[in-house]
């Protein structure tokens, strides 16, 4: 196999993948095999693994299985001399993995202050984004705060959410209203649907999504503030508003559209709010309830009146929420949308710059849920994980890191192998292609480097993965090792909603060949 890379052999399955139906985000496992019928790069126990993708939540269940000695949700051998790298820490569950950009955790978090503050507090979500009203909008603490209760309302299981375009969202109205009615002082909730279903293809789906939406945030934020509440309404980034791309074909990935910022007050007070960006969120919420603001928040207050002070105070972040063109290519705009219309048309309102520079990424990228909640939550812009390892890829740090070279000498001294779980995109929040290929650049001496595709199907063109892999093989070519061994799609290996039969697929797949074979 030392001409092999396996680029083009994986994209000729896809291809026919595609021609039965599938796609990118939901690839069923296609496993390598030889001349003789055996899987090719099986992980076994004495290898190394690096998982090459950054953000958290949606790595967590395949860490998981692999590393918990004490893992129940499927049969599997423990490999207990397996070394298991992770970009970023995924979870606190994992702070005795091997970490190759370990994070910095926020300090002193907005819903820490209000702990700190005798206060309490009421986050909630469902599944697809109970991380994001927490672990990430809690500057990276995965454990409430004292005082802090979390509720978590599962997503739908079993079904594609173009099907179901609600949703969990009544539920979670209903769990947001009874945490109104027993007087928390501050509550946060996610409405995940802008986002989740703003990924699909289905533009029928995002209009009713956004009406669902409409219905909803209208419903709460006016329960809330008969109960004497200043509830805001955010968003973390844009997502549904966008229905098209450039030539026509339905969008289906974060914008850089501005973001909303709307202020209800009980008791009619008149307001006047400056623009700014999600950074000053939380200087916004401290200010209200009367709270110093530390001095970590570099943001400031987007209150331009001093008057606006309550004792109680919701956040509703709308996720995937932006300001698009207004007229039919705008999901929001073309949806039947009057509870959110007459939001906009009867509160004091602002807009937010939700992406590039102002969230901690790099200038001009889309904003993300983990990089708006995060900001959301710190009151200031915090460096992404893509600014860190792409600072780190520019001033050479990232070929020296020493948690890649501890896996790359130990496979190179043992004679195993080194495999890196390598997600198919140029860009995304999750990860790039540059990084397993700069290991691979760094693995000389390594008799064998298996990468294992993880197909992505949201921020990649639908049916671009044939000619990625095409260039991925140009690739390894010029390095002179490495070979693409298998492929699977991020809705299953990525999952995050508890769905471990998903995450059985990804790990037999990897570990024992199970899946659609090719050669």
């Amino acid at each position: 196999m030392s001409k092999f890379y396996g680029g083009e052999a994986l994209a000729q399955a896809v291809e026919r993948a595609y021609a039965s139906g599938q796609t990118d985000y939901s690839l069923e496992p296609l496993v390598l095999e030889d001349e003789n019928g055996k899987a090719v790069g099986k992980i076994k126990d004495g290898d190394h693994v690096i998982f090459c993708c950054r953000r958290g939540e949606r790595e967590i269940e395949l860490t998981e299985a692999f590393t918990d000695p004490a893992f129940k949700h499927f049969p599997r051998e423990y490999m207990k001399n397996l070394e298991f790298v992770i970009m970023t820490m995924y979870h606190e569950k994992f702070k005795d993995l091997p970490i190759a950009f370990a994070p910095e955790r926020v300090q002193r978090p907005l819903a820490q202050v209000i702990s700190e503050a005798g206060l309490r507090q009421f986050h909630c979500s469902e599944s697809e984004k109970f991380a994001h009203v927490t672990f990430f909008f809690n500057g990276g603490y995965n454990q409430p705060f004292p005082g802090e209760k979390d509720v978590c309302i599962p997503s739908p299981k079993g079904i594609p959410f173009d099907q179901k375009p609600e949703l969990s969202l009544p539920a979670v109205a209903e769990k947001v209203k009874e945490a109104a009615d027993e007087g928390y002082d501050f509550i946060v909730t996610n409405f995940a649907n802008g986002d989740v279903i703003g990924h699909t293809q289905n533009t029928q789906a995002k209009l009713v999504a956004a009406s669902v939406i409409s219905k909803y945030v209208d419903e709460v934020a006016h329960y809330a503030k008969d109960k004497g509440y200043i509830v805001a309404v955010t968003a973390d980034h844009g997502n549904i508003e966008a229905l098209y791309t450039k030539d026509g074909k339905p969008h289906g990935a974060h914008t850089t559209n501005l973001v909303p910022f709307i202020i209800l007050d009980p008791l009619g007070r008149e307001i006047k709010l400056r623009d700014g960006r999600l950074g000053d969120v939380a200087p916004t919420v401290l200010d209200i309830l009367g709270l110093k603001k530390p001095e970590a928040m570099s943001g400031s207050s987007l209150l331009e009146t001093e008057c606006l002070k309550g004792n109680k105070m919701m956040l509703i972040i709308l996720d995937g929420w932006g300001f698009g063109t207004h007229d039919e290519g705008d999901g929001i705009f073309m949806a039947d949308t009057p509870g959110w219309d007459a939001l906009l048309a009867d509160y004091p309102n602002s807009k937010l710059r939700a992406s590039g520079e102002d969230v901690g990424l790099k200038d001009g990228k889309t904003g993300n849920s983990e990089a708006g909640h995060n900001n959301l939550g710190a009151g200031r812009i915090v460096a992404q994980d893509d600014v860190r390892m792409d600072s780190a890829i520019k001033d050479g740090s990232f070929k020296t890191n020493p948690v890649f070279l501890h896996a790359v000498e130990g496979a190179r001294k043992d004679g195993s192998a080194l495999h890196l779980l390598a997600y198919l995109t140029e860009k995304s929040s999750h990860g790039c292609i540059d990084y397993p290929l700069m290991i691979t650049e760094m693995a000389e001496g390594v008799d064998n480097v298996y990468l294992h595709i993880i197909f992505d199907g949201r921020s990649t063109e639908p049916g671009s993965a044939p000619a990625m892999l095409r260039d991925l093989d140009k690739k390894l070519e010029s390095i002179g090792r490495g070979v693409v061994v298998d492929g699977i799609g991020r809705g299953i290996a990525l999952d995050r909603d508890g769905n471990y039969a998903k995450i059985e697929k990804a790990y037999r797949e990897m570990v024992y060949g199970d899946g659609t074979r090719y050669r």
